[in-house]
């Protein structure tokens, strides 16, 4: 993926975003899975089919990357690459802009 073009795929969907999110540091499935409940207070809970059709679809469009399998126990770990921390950080700009104009909003001020 070419970095000029990057802002297309803004906004992420909140999976994407999540997934993304988890995986900054290397991961693996049931560490998103922890960290996924525990920044959303337990509001998001994603089922296997979800998380690791995300996990394979975020691989393949290289924004993560797989840095350790371990095939005995079926395990891999993922991290966010240069462009998957990019539009982690495009997209907490844009849901801060969002924030600050609704509340905003929210304060008469519009």
């Amino acid at each position: 993926m070419k970095d000029e073009n990057i802002e297309k795929n803004i906004p992420l969907t909140e999976t994407a975003f999540l997934v993304l999110l988890a995986m900054l540091k290397p991961n693996h499935g049931y560490g998103v899975l922890q960290m996924v409940e525990s920044i959303t207070k337990g509001r998001v809970s994603f089922g296997p089919g979800t998380l690791y059709g995300a996990i394979n679809n975020l691989n393949k469009k290289g924004w993560i990357e797989l840095v350790f399998e371990d095939k005995e126990n079926r395990r891999k770990e993922y991290v966010a690459t240069k462009t998957g921390k990019e539009l982690v950080r495009l997209e907490l700009e844009r849901m801060k802009e969002l924030v600050e104009e609704g509340d905003k909003i929210l304060e008469g001020e519009k």
